[in-house]
């Protein structure tokens, strides 16, 4: 469900475009530097920011960044950061910006997790190709992933986990982690999305993988 316009969304995003960018080039290959981090988390489609927040908060010690293009919930993300008390944004930033464009802004290798939270499941057929786990995101994910990074997605659409697994199956990807119950048990080192939380509430199952890009055989 797509957030209602907020009318103070883009200037307050323009007032804070030093935490959160609209089209960071100059950033290509220096975040870790950046952040002052050895590991980079990336998250595409951070919604709210509550994920984010969260995880930079128990890791202070990496790095986290996340893009969102819908400016009503990139400006709610980059004031609940921005708000907290006490405020700490010295390992996280936005980009308010396309996941499609992520080469612009990462350089190859330079992205050691990258996380899929409740993405949008796009669910008719001719809309497939714009799903963030689609091969042609897949193919991008491949170049800025460090050799020993990895993608983890969660979502509580089973059709689209189910096709998502397949598409990583089919670009040559290996499934580290796989359940259709993740929360069945306890997962204290990752963060509860607000977004996973209502599903949590209702008792319905929440969806996770997490894959690694294999080496291509080139015919």
């Amino acid at each position: 469900m797509r957030m209602r316009k907020k009318k103070w969304a883009e200037p307050y995003l323009e007032e804070h475009r030093d935490y959160a960018y609209d089209n960071p080039v100059e950033y290509k290959g220096k975040w870790k530097e950046s952040l002052n981090c050895d590991v980079l988390h990336l998250e595409l489609g951070m919604g709210k920011g509550d994920y984010l927040n969260t995880m930079a908060q128990m890791y202070p010690q990496e790095g986290f960044v996340g893009v969102e293009r819908d400016t009503s919930a990139a400006a709610v993300a980059a004031k609940k950061a921005l708000t907290a008390e006490p405020l700490d944004i010295h390992n996280k930033r936005m980009i308010v910006g396309d996941a499609a464009n992520i080469l612009d802004w990462f350089e190859a290798g330079e992205v050691d997790v990258l996380h899929l939270n409740f993405s949008d499941p796009w669910p008719k057929t001719y809309t497939h190709k714009r799903r963030l786990s689609s091969q042609k995101f897949l193919e991008l994910y491949r170049q800025i992933l460090s050799k020993d990074g990895c993608v983890r997605m969660k979502t509580d659409n089973k059709g689209l986990f189910e096709d998502s697994v397949l598409y990583f199956l089919q670009d040559g990807w290996m499934l580290k982690e796989f359940s259709v119950d993740y929360r069945r048990n306890a997962h204290p080192e990752d963060a509860v999305t607000e977004y996973e939380q209502r599903f949590l509430d209702l008792g319905q199952p929440i969806y996770q993988l997490m894959a690694v890009p294999m080496p291509k055989v080139v015919e």
